[in-house]
């Protein structure tokens, strides 16, 4: 496997707000209630958890990176930095929420499941939207044909994003208890705002660092140009092939 993703929350807001801005059907699938106790899992830099806070509810948002956690803990959120593979809660929210986070979950996709399902109180739910399958192929594709070019012989190893279908994640979601009322692949073609190279800066450091610094612009300058007949329109505009698997699953 490939080195992990590194977060650095100036980045993100620079390069990533658009994930917190197009954030809100998941929430209304979420529909937090004033009073609520309610779990973000991946809370990043807490743009979107400051909405559940807004609506009422009182929200604990766990992240795996420290500097996500310090930019969430300056907007005055309850943030803490918690590794989703081993939630350690028990029966305590009505709810876990989680937006764009768990696609990088990749190791053990069932152990986080049995972990927000351990967490929430009896009949409580599991709103969540994430990556589903499909989702940036072209950029995915681009980025191991590169690699493989410039003489890396298994560049999928690296790939650090787990896209499932619906199928798929129905499946993890049941074996854990969970039943389902509502989960769909959403195709979402997305504009990036600063373009193709400010996402691969942010998103693609798995990949980035099995090469040696000095040749990482160059690497990036080339994934960038392999993308720009598909992904760039005649204007210079961006736009990533994005497609999001949300659902709503609830405890029996």
């Amino acid at each position: 496997m490939g080195s992990i993703q590194e977060w650095n929350a100036e980045q993100y807001a620079k390069n990533a707000r658009f994930v917190s801005d197009l954030g809100q059907a998941v929430l209304d699938l979420l529909n937090p209630q004033p009073g609520e106790r309610i779990l973000d899992l991946g809370c990043g830099d807490g743009a979107l958890t400051e909405r559940l806070v807004a609506a009422g509810a009182n929200v604990v948002g766990v992240d795996s990176s420290a500097d996500m956690v310090r930019a969430a803990k300056d907007r005055g959120l309850d943030a803490r930095v918690v590794d989703g593979y081993t939630l350690e809660f028990d029966s305590e929210f009505d709810a876990v929420f989680s937006n764009a986070a768990m696609h990088w979950m990749k190791r053990d996709p069932d152990a986080v499941v049995a972990g927000v399902y351990r967490a929430i109180k009896p009949g409580g739910r599991f709103v969540a939207e994430m990556g589903g399958h499909g989702c940036v192929a072209a950029i995915t594709v681009a980025l191991c044909a590169t690699l493989q070019e410039g003489g890396l012989s298994n560049p999928a190893d690296l790939i650090p994003w787990y896209f499932p279908t619906p199928d798929e994640y129905q499946a993890r979601l049941e074996a854990a208890g969970f039943v389902i009322e509502h989960i769909a692949l959403i195709p979402r073609p997305t504009p990036l705002p600063t373009g193709m190279r400010g996402w691969l800066d942010t998103f693609a450091i798995p990949f980035t660092t099995t090469l040696p610094e000095y040749k990482r612009g160059e690497f990036l300058d080339e994934v960038t140009e392999k993308l720009r007949p598909v992904l760039c329109d005649s204007n210079g505009r961006w736009t990533a092939d994005y497609m999001r698997l949300r659902f709503l699953a609830r405890q029996q």
